[in-house]
């Protein structure tokens, strides 16, 4: 099923996300939050419209419902004396039929085309997901999700053995991205970024793959290379990084490759929290190769200890590791993780019987409360994990895999805390096209009576 996304997204945006079910293959992200380095948004924060905007609308409807009572109280008192007097009374007229007010994207289609400010989309064909965000800028660093799309199509299923997308796979993408398709035809888009990652980048027919994508739905995908990954990942997440942080290890663990920033804020802050990166890697694994090379389904404490053991030795030969030096053993620094794995753990942690995105995105999760996590999955079968609402029937078998590549990551870099992230890569390409076009420098100009 593909809902679309009603809240504001922007990390720091101004009103708060309906509640959303399970993400499961299917079923849309819906209401995201993104910002660029600005704080998260208070609970209980204005809604979509403008501050104070909606109570001024309630207001007036019970004003003029006040009226239509008084005129008919003194319609029915003007008729009881018009009836002793033998005089037939005036039937008030019928009132008027409520009118149901819309929300999300339904309201925001009945805004003058004026008045809705440029559109911008980003698509990220992973290897195991396919999502869309299309929104609009809203405040300085800020903008509104007005459309979104993301179904588990795994494009990578079987490609660490054979090298090659499968039909099946590239059938379940297609399918996807004609969803998409759709979704950006509807709109006037000013500008968009559409990109494939691991899976089109490490196939043999990862290009013929793009090129019948663009045939059957017209979308020209870039694939791009992991340093870009790294970076959008990075400029997604900026506002979870708050003020006091020092270094930041921040992870993105993927369907085939795992992207990890080692990002440096403790000497300056500039607003593109990307330009801190002070190096990175990219590691050839995600929670599809993984699980495809030890076993998903029935995954033992030695098959994981092996799965643990094996990313370990990809990291070993990350030369950079320790760049961050005395930085990353104080109390300013904490892992900052990216993906289905952290968002699932913390949505297992949080025992929540439907995945609610505003409860999990920003979560701070201490290391014993990511130890204990993992501990209660490692214990459940794969119909349990299968039953949890967190997990799914689509999570069962890679959950314990993206477990195992960010327990190798915590031995690599141990921390006390670690913050969970709902966004990613497709808000970090909103947000450089909104800054690259210069929407929220023209914002604070007219804001400041300037042209």
């Amino acid at each position: 099923m593909e809902d679309p996304d009603t809240g504001v997204l922007a990390p720091g945006g101004a009103s708060p996300e309906p509640e959303r079910t399970k993400r499961l293959p299917g079923e849309a992200d819906m209401a995201h939050r993104s910002e660029v380095d600005l704080p998260l948004p208070a609970p209980g924060s204005q809604p979509d419209d403008a501050p104070g905007q909606n109570k001024k609308r309630g207001r007036r409807r019970k004003r003029r419902r006040n009226r239509k009572v008084f005129a008919r109280e003194a319609t029915a008192q003007s008729g009881d004396a018009a009836g002793q007097a033998g005089v037939k009374p005036v039937q008030p007229p019928p009132a008027e039929p409520q009118r149901q007010t819309e929300s999300g994207p339904q309201r925001y289609r009945n805004i003058p085309q004026s008045k809705r400010g440029p559109v911008y989309a980003a698509l990220d064909l992973g290897t195991n997901n396919c999502r869309l965000l299309v929104a609009v800028p809203q405040r300085p660093g800020q903008f509104r999700v007005i459309d979104a799309f993301s179904r588990i199509v795994r494009l990578g299923e079987g490609l660490t053995s054979s090298g090659r997308l499968s039909d099946a796979a590239m059938d379940r993408a297609v399918e996807a991205l004609k969803v998409c398709a759709e979704k950006l035809a509807v709109r006037e888009i000013r500008r968009s970024r559409l990109i494939a990652t691991e899976a089109c980048r490490a196939a043999e027919n990862g290009e013929h793959f793009l090129a019948r994508v663009k045939e059957e739905t017209g979308l020209d995908l870039e694939i791009i290379d992991r340093q870009t990954e790294a970076r959008l990942a990075v400029s997604g997440c900026g506002s979870l990084v708050e003020r006091n942080t020092d270094a930041v290890v921040l992870f993105d663990i993927g369907g085939g490759s795992s992207e990890i920033a080692l990002v440096d804020v403790s000497e300056r802050r500039s607003p593109r929290l990307a330009s801190h990166i002070v190096s990175w890697t990219s590691l050839p694994v995600g929670v599809v190769t993984l699980a495809e090379r030890f076993g998903g389904r029935e995954v033992t404490r030695e098959s994981f200890a092996a799965m643990v053991a094996a990313v370990g030795e990809m990291l070993s030969a990350f030369e950079d590791r320790h760049r961050l030096g005395g930085l990353a053993a104080g109390s300013g620094f904490h892992l900052l993780g990216t993906s289905g794995t952290v968002t699932t753990l913390a949505g297992v942690h949080l025992e929540l019987e439907r995945y609610d995105r505003r409860r999990v995105d920003g979560l701070w999760l201490s290391s014993q409360q990511v130890d204990g996590i993992m501990e209660r999955l490692l214990g459940l079968s794969f119909e349990e994990r299968k039953a949890n609402p967190c997990i799914g029937a689509d999570r069962a078998d890679l959950v314990l895999a993206g477990c195992a590549i960010l327990e190798a990551i915590r031995q690599v870099w141990p921390a006390e805390r670690l913050r969970v992230a709902d966004r990613g890569l497709r808000e970090g390409m909103l947000s450089e096209l909104m800054a690259d076009d210069g929407v929220w420098r023209r914002r604070r100009l007219r804001g400041r009576g300037g042209r």
